[in-house]
């Protein structure tokens, strides 16, 4: 227990750890403050008219294809529609209809619609013979979203590798593995309280990250759950593997480096180009891949479709755990 208790008070000075469990909350919580912002009303168009100079009919129309503000004097529209701030297009009526109304620094597609607006009003009648069917399209904003916040989710599950690789790096240039291996402490229960530190960190980073870039229902959240302490416990594991063989902070920088890039770049680029067949069954040789396709399908929906990612990813622990040891008995000898 003094043993675990120490490597919780290492990990907890060093301030590379902190920074890298503290990084991918500091992101989501702003992915979150992002998310929030309703864009919407950047594209809504806004029309301005003269009380009482449009007929109802006329009214109801612009209502439309956009609101409509009803102004009592024509000065109080003109400097409405001069005013900086607003995208307003101007509506009077015309000799065959209505005309429009611009200041002439609005965004292109508010003036296009103010060149247009008049022989689209003029054609209305032959419009509304037509029969028109609007197709449902994903809402883009929301997929781009939820792969950011799967890749901060990513970093966040895999950062218990960052832990025990600074940790155990540390270890070596203070002295204090020398140290560790003349104390009474098996080296079996050594790498076990390494990987329970990793692993408690990841998961940790991981739920407070998951927590704010979804909302998830409970039995969603079940397996998101079970991504995450999956994911934490391979990302101890390779930890391990970074921390034995590196020879010095910077190359164990480095070697992290390398592995988080190709953390995320597998599994986003695999996601984007929707890879199968061969191409996507060696990108599953990843362990991030497996929890990327796995959140993503639960933040799209899918509760039940992630069994194949949860296998992948114990087959991954089950190997990277057999592969150390055997590693770590062949040094011995």
């Amino acid at each position: 227990m003094g043993g675990l208790i120490y490597q919780l008070k290492s990990v907890w000075k060093d301030k590379f750890c902190i920074m890298s469990f503290l990084l991918p909350v500091i992101v989501a919580l702003a992915l979150r403050l992002i998310g929030g912002i309703d864009l919407s009303s950047v594209t809504e168009f806004h029309f301005g008219v003269l009380e009482g100079e449009l007929s109802e009919r006329t009214l109801s129309w612009l209502e439309g294809y956009g609101s409509v503000t009803v102004y009592e004097t024509q000065e109080k529209l003109s400097a409405a529609v001069n005013d900086p701030a607003t995208n307003l297009i101007g509506v009077e009526a015309g000799a065959a209809g209505i005309e429009t109304m611009v200041s002439g620094d609005e965004i292109d597609i508010f003036r296009q619609t103010a060149d247009t607006l008049p022989a689209l009003y003029a054609g209305r009648e032959k419009a509304g013979q037509v029969k028109v069917t609007v197709l449902e399209r994903p809402d883009v904003m929301d997929d781009i979203q939820n792969i950011f916040a799967a890749m901060t989710l990513i970093i966040a599950m895999f950062m218990g590798c960052t832990f025990n690789a600074m940790n155990m790096i540390s270890e070596k240039e203070n002295g204090v593995d020398l140290v560790n291996q003349i104390m009474p402490v098996t080296q079996s229960q050594y790498v076990m309280q390494k990987i329970f530190v990793g692993f408690a960190g990841g998961c940790l980073s991981a739920l407070f990250t998951a927590g704010i870039c979804f909302r998830l229902p409970f039995k969603s959240a079940l397996f998101m759950l079970a991504l995450i302490m999956l994911s934490a416990f391979v990302a101890a594991l390779i930890g391990l593997f970074i921390g034995k063989f590196s020879g010095g902070l910077m190359v164990g920088v480095v070697y992290i480096k390398i592995l988080m890039i190709v953390f995320m770049a597998f599994p986003l680029l695999s996601w984007l180009l929707q890879t199968k067949g061969l191409i996507s069954a060696l990108c599953c040789l990843v362990p991030s891949n497996a929890a990327f396709e796995g959140i993503m399908k639960l933040a799209g929906g899918g509760e039940t479709a992630i069994a194949g990612e949860l296998l992948i990813l114990m087959a991954h622990c089950i190997v990277w755990l057999l592969l150390y040891g055997a590693v770590s008995r062949g040094r011995k000898k």
